[in-house]
């Protein structure tokens, strides 16, 4: 399975889901920019999209929600001891309060993958950065005695995006 990334107007981005409607697509409006996704198992309608493979799924993504993108560079020497202890960790969030769902991204193109969550609202996204568990995950990245700076080529951001336009919710 694989989900693909393009970004555009917010016009251009809701005509382009329209046109595909029987496509699994959802708009995203970030600040200052607006990206679609597309979640397939075959190949991008998309003419030049980010391209990554699913490697860990919780539950089907939705169109109401509030969307989190870490994108997270790692070294390509590194790949596979991040994918490994990234999978191991992400059963820890599956019940948090508020999540709706959560994909991990393998870039196809370059080497920066994206750990993609759909929670309810912001509220529900502070609340799991609060908590227990997200300080437990995030101390788990520094055990082990392997050194960050031997996975990652620079430090993780990150985006976030609602499946509503801003000046929609002030409505």
């Amino acid at each position: 399975m694989y989900l693909y990334l393009t970004s555009g107007t917010p016009e251009f981005m809701e005509n382009l889901q329209k046109k595909y409607s029987k496509e699994h697509m959802i708009v995203l409006y970030g600040e200052g920019n607006t990206v679609l996704l597309h979640e397939s198992d075959k190949k991008s309608v998309f003419t030049t999209p980010r391209s990554y493979e699913i490697l860990g799924k919780i539950n089907e993504l939705g169109e109401h929600g509030f969307f989190v993108m870490n994108y997270i560079p790692v070294k390509s020497d590194s790949r596979k001891l991040f994918e490994d202890r990234f999978l191991d960790t992400i059963r820890s969030i599956e019940k948090e309060p508020g999540l709706v769902a959560f994909r991990l991204l393998r870039p196809l193109q370059d080497e920066t993958y994206i750990a993609l969550a759909e929670w309810t609202g912001p509220h529900s996204f502070e609340a799991w950065k609060a908590s227990n568990t997200y300080k437990i995950v995030h101390e788990n990245e520094n055990t082990n005695g392997v050194d960050r700076n031997n996975i990652f080529t620079s430090a993780p951001y990150v985006k976030t995006f609602a499946t509503k336009r801003p000046e929609d919710e002030n409505a």
